[in-house]
């Protein structure tokens, strides 16, 4: 009896630790239907994925962005605020190299455990650093988003952020990488579940992530996917909905009318 009690609970500890480090396609459907203003990924069959690049900028930013400019491949960086004073210039290489930004609050910390004062605070003195970098450039910013530290939210995140005119966007394909510093298995796990419309999670700030990129970005681009923003992705999906739905002319008075799925 101690026998199976001791198995059943091995049994489960490793089941609970595969859905947290291969979260299987249903979970990511649950977690769609549950919390659909949050974006996960996309449904596309095209092979397209976006690359999300979290805790920048850092000391490794700039071969990130070597990286992804040999292989015409890009990504949104999610930035931490407390990281940007003397490298704002990394901020607008990034997206003078067509990336674009993203917010992470001010710290590497939960921002689940935060006051909504507090998160609001963190949220608009990042937005303020990623203005600064678009102006400089004389471009417009992208959409707001915000990543959650430590990847979770709450009720009371998401209204804030719903208020704040900020997505949460969090993503399908995660290897862990603060926790995994190992170049080679978090490569073998963001390839391992690559599949079209997937959103990849990678942090800056690592040596090892450098490493990995050099071997997941060339592989990706070698299947035959495009790297694209978390706005490119959603700029494909928009697209791919106008071409399964297009306008229709009135016959009376011309106006488009667009067929509701």
């Amino acid at each position: 009896m101690l026998f199976l009690a001791l198995l059943t609970l091995l049994v489960t500890i490793i089941a609970a630790f595969y859905l947290i480090y291969k979260p299987p396609s249903l979970l990511i459907k649950f977690f769609e239907y549950q919390w659909p203003d949050v974006l996960w990924r996309i449904s596309t069959s095209e092979k397209i994925v976006a690359l999300t690049i979290d805790d920048a900028p850092s000391e490794y930013t700039s071969q990130v962005l070597d990286i992804l400019e040999e292989n015409d491949a890009f990504a949104t960086f999610f930035v931490i605020g407390s990281q940007v004073p003397g490298r704002e210039e990394i901020l607008e290489e990034i997206v003078r190299n067509g990336n674009e930004l993203g917010n992470h609050a001010m710290h590497d910390e939960p921002s689940r455990s935060l006051s909504d004062d507090e998160l609001k605070g963190q949220i608009m003195t990042v937005e303020e650093s990623i203005r600064k970098a678009y102006d400089s450039l004389n471009m417009a910013p992208p959409p707001r988003y915000f990543r959650p530290g430590s990847g979770f939210f709450s009720t009371r995140m998401r209204q804030l952020l719903s208020t704040l005119k900020y997505r949460i966007v969090l993503g399908n394909i995660y290897p862990h990488d603060p926790q995994i510093p190992y170049a080679n298995v978090n490569a073998r796990h963001i390839l391992s579940m690559l599949r079209p419309g997937s959103i990849i999670i990678c942090h800056d700030r690592r040596s090892w992530t450098i490493p990995m990129l050099k071997k997941v970005v060339p592989e990706i681009k070698g299947r035959g996917y495009r790297i694209v923003t978390i706005s490119g992705l959603l700029d494909h999906q928009i697209k791919e909905r106008e071409a399964q739905y297009p306008k229709l002319e009135d016959p009376e008075d011309g106006d488009g009318i667009r067929i509701e799925s």
